[in-house]
């Protein structure tokens, strides 16, 4: 039976169909609104505002409940790959065991980058920050495969593309690193697994085999896997509505790497390292802190606590701290900062001041703390961030330019001056 929302203004009433989703979320359609009415709505920062239907990720927030593609990520995070994760994502339905052997040869064999990229690595200054060299050098990847920019392109070129993109980001990403350390280039090792291979570039050096840690390759996998979508998001967002123009792939997933380096997107837990690294300064004090946060007259607030998606425990948080746990014992790092780390959360998570009002650590708390355990420095960890996030932007991209989705073009409410006469410059 339809269902309808009913607006009513001046005389006229108009009424709008309400669409449900698989999971009950109920939406009010206002498609026509403007046509039919003259009106538009006003929802400032879209908060309330569902600019597409998609059937990759679902969120509940009160719940703290994620799933992709109707799975939960709990399951994913304890059974999966993030190789697998992502060809789920992208393609819908999890793979056999051939369809992920062809997927992993497929990326494996386009991890090496372009010799014209070193170029565009060293002509940066020393200290720029990781997020724009990112940035910067996947937009470029449209000049190196220029048939890329086509928007009519088959089916199979597409794949290759999305193939290639997901193979030349982790080696983009691990040259990144190298460039600010002035260490050499490692090329990719494809003899190894997508996590094991990023970190050999990452941490590995010409002069003698680089074996990772299973520890700390499990703990990766499994926080590319958390992190891999999440929605409509603002980076997310970005990344459909530059490709709503038809865009390349390179350009749409490029700004979502702009919008993720939004220290209030992607720098959470960035955020989160800075603020132990403060209290560390302050004499490594953690109650001081923590009565810091209590107190409402204090501008002072715990970084990686609470989410404004999640009401409840972020189910994220849940799986990333046993892989937290796991990585410090199994490394047995003596860091003072890691130390504080661990007090703060002790904390909240008994303190009654902090269950009451859900204030728990997210996964932007864990993933720092792993992040700095295994030697990824703090400007690094967006980087992380948008490693993980990719299959998700690709996933959303190929969804949108699938559906025939219009482009996007928001509306306004203008609050200016109303007409007026143009003075000449000698009458002012």
């Amino acid at each position: 039976m339809s269902q309808f929302a009913e607006i009513q203004y001046g005389d006229k009433s108009y009424k709008l169909p309400v669409i449900v989703g698989t999971e009950n979320e109920a939406a009010i359609d206002i498609s026509k609104l403007r046509d039919e009415s003259g009106l538009i709505t006003l929802d400032i920062g879209y908060k309330n505002t569902g600019a597409t239907k998609s059937a990759i990720t679902f969120i509940d927030g009160d719940e703290g409940i994620l799933s992709y593609r109707g799975y939960s990520i709990e399951q994913l995070a304890e059974n999966s790959t993030f190789m697998e994760v992502s060809y789920l994502l992208i393609n819908g339905e999890l793979p056999t065991a051939a369809q992920l052997e062809s997927f992993n040869y497929s990326i494996s064999r386009r991890t090496l980058v372009h010799e014209n990229i070193k170029k565009f690595l060293d002509a940066y200054p020393g200290g720029t920050h990781p997020m724009g060299v990112l940035m910067c050098t996947v937009a470029s990847l449209s000049s190196f495969y220029p048939n890329s920019l086509n928007p009519n392109r088959s089916s199979e070129e597409v794949d290759r593309t999305i193939h290639r993109l997901i193979a030349k980001m982790g080696t983009i990403a691990a040259w990144t690193y190298k460039k600010s350390t002035g260490h050499p280039y490692m090329y990719p090792n494809n003899k190894l697994d997508y996590v094991s291979n990023f970190l050999q570039m990452m941490f590995g050096h010409r002069t003698e085999e680089y074996v990772p840690d299973p520890v700390v390759v499990d703990a990766l996998n499994k926080l590319l896997i958390l992190h891999a979508d999440h929605e409509q998001n603002c980076s997310t967002s970005t990344v459909r509505i530059v490709g709503s123009s038809h865009a390349n792939i390179y350009a749409s997933v490029s700004a979502g790497i702009g919008a993720l380096w939004g220290p209030l997107h992607g720098g959470a837990n960035q955020a989160v390292i800075e603020m132990l690294e403060q209290i560390k300064a302050d004499g490594g004090d953690a109650m001081k802190y923590i009565n810091k946060a209590k107190d409402k007259n204090d501008p002072f607030r715990l970084m990686g606590f609470g989410h404004r998606v999640y009401k409840n425990f972020d189910p994220r948080a849940k799986i990333i701290k046993v892989a937290c746990d796991q990585v410090l014992n199994k490394l047995g790092i003596n860091d003072p900062i890691l130390d504080i780390a661990k007090q703060l959360e002790t904390v909240a998570l008994s303190d009654p001041y902090f269950i009451e009002r859900k204030l728990y650590p997210n996964v932007d708390f864990y993933s720092g703390i792993i992040y700095r355990a295994i030697g990824i420095p703090t400007d690094m960890f967006t980087v992380m961030f948008a490693l993980g996030r990719l299959p998700g932007w690709i996933a959303q991209w190929k969804e949108m330019r699938e559906g025939n989705e219009p482009i996007g073009r928001p509306r306004q409410v203008y609050i200016g001056h109303p007409a007026r006469e143009y003075v000449p410059i000698t009458k002012r």
